[in-house]
């Protein structure tokens, strides 16, 4: 009885996973062959036309800012990835090595930030923008991107800090290295799968966010692919939906890439990562 009580969790798991599954595949190839259909419908009869096309590809390309949006998009994700990830870096060594006045309290206060959603603070982002004279500029984005990134991406790799051996520092203090030394030499090499986890993350970041560029950048040369996509299928009589997933392909084809290349990173980087808090 036991045994086909187990067979039958076993096969119910397999069940539902065979439900989320096609559940995340379905909307994938819908949109792949909406992309490839020769007409401009949203909905076809058949998820793989007929008679494939890549003229909505080609025509996205060259009658559309697609390569402009793109190569904004490109821009501030690698900014951002550099920038986050120096911040995060630093500032979870911090509270990984160093014992101060407040250490408890600052961790408490980023793990509290994480509750609240992005959007409580648009408006409070947007007068400091302003002020600031960083709205509609590329600069602001990242900076917010970056400043965003702290709290969780500090927790992650502040786990994985932990648990490397503080021994192989004070032997390197031992022979005449400094902080820098340590950190560079020692704990960077150690720290790689925590470290592509967030950097990765943060590369994506700007790939798929559509609500701050929306606020923050306002002149149409300085669009990211979220939003110039969006602007394509915004009006009710627009009829690009061929081309708007034509350019949801070419977005997700490199992110997939890196998710892909980067796996074992990934992996190792959050299981790491939760080891300890």
């Amino acid at each position: 009885m036991s045994k086909l009580k187990s067979n039958l969790i076993v096969t119910g798991i397999y069940m539902v996973f065979a439900v989320l599954l096609i559940a995340v595949i379905y909307p994938i190839i819908w949109v792949i062959g909406t992309s490839l259909n020769p007409g401009n419908a949203l909905l076809v009869s058949k998820m793989i036309p007929d008679e494939p096309t890549i003229a909505h590809y080609i025509d996205l390309i060259r009658n559309t800012d697609f390569v402009l949006w793109y190569k904004n998009t490109i821009k501030i994700a690698i900014s951002n990835a550099i920038v986050s990830t120096t911040l995060v870096a630093a500032t979870s060594y911090a509270f990984s090595r160093f014992r101060f006045k407040g250490r408890k309290q600052g961790l408490m206060t980023l793990l509290i930030l994480q509750m609240f959603p992005g959007f409580l603070s648009v408006m409070a982002i947007f007068v400091l923008l302003l002020q600031t004279k960083l709205l509609d500029t590329h600069l602001g984005l990242i900076l917010i991107y970056a400043g965003g990134s702290i709290s969780m991406g500090t927790w992650v790799m502040k786990g994985h800090f932990d648990t490397i051996p503080k021994s192989l520092e004070e032997a390197a203090f031992i022979d005449g290295a400094n902080n820098t030394d340590v950190f560079f030499k020692i704990i960077f090499p150690l720290s790689l799968p925590a470290i592509t986890f967030v950097a990765l993350n943060s590369f994506i970041t700007p790939f798929m966010d559509f609500i701050l560029p929306q606020i923050v950048l306002r002149s149409s040369e300085k669009m990211t692919l979220a939003q110039g996509l969006y602007n394509m299928v915004a009006n009710e009589t627009n009829s690009s939906f061929t081309l708007f997933a034509a350019g949801a392909v070419l977005v997700a084809l490199p992110i997939t890439v890196l998710y892909m290349y980067f796996q074992k990173y990934l992996i190792n980087g959050i299981t790491t990562g939760a080891d300890k808090g």
